[in-house]
């Protein structure tokens, strides 16, 4: 409940919820370091050096405020007088839940020149608080080890932890975050002077700008904090990130749609009072403002209401005109000032807008499809009887020759079809009109049912498991990449939803034998394959698959298509910034980014087959 899940995903919010302690004393104004220590043991440490967790013992509840803060739900720093202005965690639930969920936890409180000390086992303190040294400063020292009865995998993974800590120190300006691994003897340093302005220049790293000097403002309205950052790039993309109380706000919310808002009046009004936009023209919308935009929102919310336990939106709504006021008084002085900057910025937006219109065209052809019968679906889309969703399927199958292969093996009753020809667009170097003139993109669109842009609503998508089938060699890894990224910037919805998985197609055979005596292994990996060799012993064939016309009907059923046997990735994005870099580099135009790129990762390329 107070993590998610018993997942890696539930594992790494451990680390996050006594991390968020930590920052709430930054955010007070109370804490300038905080060191995050993977120890080669399994446990996690987090040191602060703020106020330290009060040890005096509380009036009503007769046991020490630390020994309430760790073993209480709705206890925590945040009660009493003492509490913070605005906080990140959940209100004292947080560290007690990592406590529970823990094997052990220790924890160390540097306070009125004394260290004091309790440990706990699955939640249950071994013995009272007590005082075991001397101190020159104050902090918060928290060590937990995971419980491996709740948690099937109790490691920890460095580079997610180190993405979710940049970000908060870009969060948090001139605060300075380490994270020091002992496993990999790795340690690294975050800080950063200009927060979020940095944050915005790191994401546009590499692209051309259009706007050199990224707009800021800081802003309280009402109680408030409202913390804006942005910057256009020349590309076609739009991205935005919001955060709540340091919490990022996947879904939106208020703050989100009260930025949108003010963006699109304000550069329409400059555009106007400029002469850019005549009086017979019509305005700019929305997706013409954001096309290209590089943005970061921060709100500092004195009581956020978040919906949904993982905070995935924010629902205070005085939020929203906090924000739009914030933003209209702080970037109409913005283009006034910098007149050359607007003017690049509402060419950029026009170039946009004819797009759009363009678009629009193509995208209506496609919608008006999409709304047909079935008979008019893509000719080549073998699709399955079940009108049921929620059971329906859809492969994405790589050529015609496997995809006959699929059509023969497949449950017609639940697995639809479609083969593509060759490799679909890059949609990361082009806009929605010229996506909407590929075939294969078109057909893909109509055949999901949900239409597309502005037009796509989730809730009349025809299947709810989208799986992509590619073959196991270079080929079919870069059309399953295409795919990835034509979901990822158009449709990113199906991978929240978590509709969008890859098939694991065999990459060996391993045999032995003929006719009634034969015996035979079909393996996803180096391991397997080893595995069945030996267990078939002296005289063991293996055969290397490199397509899924290599196999027949039979065969791929049941060793990809089969919900009994088959093995399905479900696709997730947990760092959408990360990701999105990732995609930039790989399928953007430059070139010097992507070789680095592969440079930096040949060495941890695994079955590559060419």
């Amino acid at each position: 409940m107070y993590i998610g899940s018993t997942s890696t995903t539930g594992l790494h919010h451990l680390v996050y919820e006594v991390v968020d302690n930590a920052v709430d004393e930054a955010l007070a104004g109370h804490a300038h370091r905080i060191v995050v220590t993977l120890h080669a043991d399994g446990s996690c440490e987090v040191d602060d050096d703020g106020r330290g967790i009060p040890v005096d013992i509380h009036k009503k509840e007769k046991i020490s405020a630390l020994e309430l803060v760790m073993t209480r739900l709705n206890a925590g720093g945040k009660f009493g007088g003492g509490g913070y202005k605005v906080s990140s965690g959940l209100h004292g639930v947080g560290v007690s839940a990592v406590n529970f969920l823990s094997e052990k936890l220790e924890v160390w409180v540097h306070l009125g020149g004394r260290i004091h000390h309790q440990a706990y086992e699955r939640g249950v303190p071994k013995a009272a608080v007590k005082a075991i040294g001397k101190t020159d400063h104050t902090g918060t020292v928290v060590r937990f080890w995971p419980d491996p009865q709740i948690f099937p995998d109790t490691k920890f993974d460095h580079e997610t932890i180190r993405h979710r800590l940049r970000e908060m120190a870009y969060l948090n300006k001139r605060l300075e975050i380490v994270l020091a691994d002992e496993n990999l003897g790795v340690t690294s340093t975050f800080y950063f002077e200009g927060g979020i302005v940095s944050f915005v220049r790191a994401l546009n790293r590499g692209k051309i700008v259009v706007n050199a000097t990224p707009f800021y403002v800081d802003r309280e309205v009402e109680g408030t904090q409202a913390e804006i950052a942005l910057q256009y790039n020349d590309t076609f993309v739009e991205n935005v990130f919001a955060f709540a109380n340091t919490i990022h706000t996947i879904e939106g919310g208020s703050h989100l749609t009260g930025f949108r808002a003010a963006l699109t009046n304000v550069l329409n009004r400059y555009a106007r009072k400029a002469g850019i936009l005549k009086e017979q023209d019509p305005n700019l919308t929305g997706e013409d403002v954001r096309e290209g935009l590089t943005a970061v929102i921060s709100v500092k919310v004195l009581e956020p209401q978040f919906e949904g336990q993982t905070k995935g939106k924010l629902g205070n709504a005085e939020v929203q005109g906090h924000v739009s006021l914030a933003l209209t008084e702080g970037l109409t002085q913005y283009l006034d000032e910098n007149p050359s900057e607007g003017r690049r910025v509402i060419e950029k937006s026009l170039t946009a807008a004819r797009a759009r219109e363009a678009a629009r065209k193509a995208r209506d052809l496609v919608q008006r499809k999409s709304l047909l019968e079935s008979s008019m679906l893509p000719g080549k889309l073998a699709d399955c009887s079940e009108r049921d969703p929620a059971l329906c399927e859809l492969y994405i199958v790589e050529g015609d020759s496997a995809g006959g292969t699929a059509k023969g093996g497949r449950d017609r009753r639940t697995q639809a079809i479609l083969p593509l020809r060759g490799k679909i667009l890059n949609v990361e170097k082009a806009r929605l009109d010229k996506v909407l003139t590929s075939d294969e993109i078109r057909n893909l669109i109509t055949a999901m049912g949900a239409g597309v842009g502005d037009n796509f609503n989730i809730e009349k998508i025809r299947y709810h498991r989208i799986v992509t089938m590619t073959d196991a060699d270079v080929d079919g890894s870069h059309i399953r990449t295409l795919l990835l990224t034509f979901f990822f910037r158009y449709f990113p919805q199906v991978i929240e939803k978590g509709y969008l998985y890859m098939a694991q197609p065999p990459l060996f055979k391993v045999s032995k034998g003929t006719g009634k005596n034969a015996k035979e292994f079909w393996c996803h990996s180096e391991a397997e394959r080893d595995k069945a060799m030996r267990e078939l012993g002296k005289g063991a064939e293996v055969t290397r698959m490199k397509g899924l016309g290599e196999m027949n009907a039979d065969e791929l059923w049941a060793t990809t298509m089969n919900p009994a046997s088959r093995v399905l990735l479900k696709v997730t994005v947990d760092d959408v910034a990360a990701v999105n870099d990732t995609f930039e580099k790989l399928m953007g135009p430059d070139v010097e980014p992507r070789k680095k790129f592969i440079q930096a990762h040949a060495k941890s390329v695994r079955n590559l087959d060419i």
